[in-house]
């Protein structure tokens, strides 16, 4: 039972590591994208025709799930592919 009890700390602490490093990314990529969708909303004169503030926010949330989830992605399979390496080396 104990390994048991010591995989499912690892897991934990895997997802964790994996939903901090996709909240990190994701809020990098909203400041990287809102700058410039905002700015080229105001300024580019296709865009400030055909893209209002639905589109923008679209735009930004769309960028910042799929930062979240690739980053997320790497971070666990970083996570589980460390922990399978650190359990041959153990008899």
């Amino acid at each position: 039972m104990a390994s048991f009890d010591q995989k499912l700390a690892i897991a934990k602490r895997c997802s964790r590591e994996g939903v901090i490093a996709g909240a990190k990314a994701a809020v990098f990529a909203t400041i990287a994208t809102a700058i410039p969708t905002v700015a080229s909303a105001r300024m580019v004169p296709w865009a400030r025709a055909h893209l209002n503030h639905t589109a923008q926010a679209l735009i930004v949330s769309t960028v910042a799930g799929a930062a979240y989830f690739i980053a997320a992605d790497k971070a666990v399979l970083k996570t589980a592919r460390r922990n399978s390496f650190n359990n041959l080396d153990q008899p």
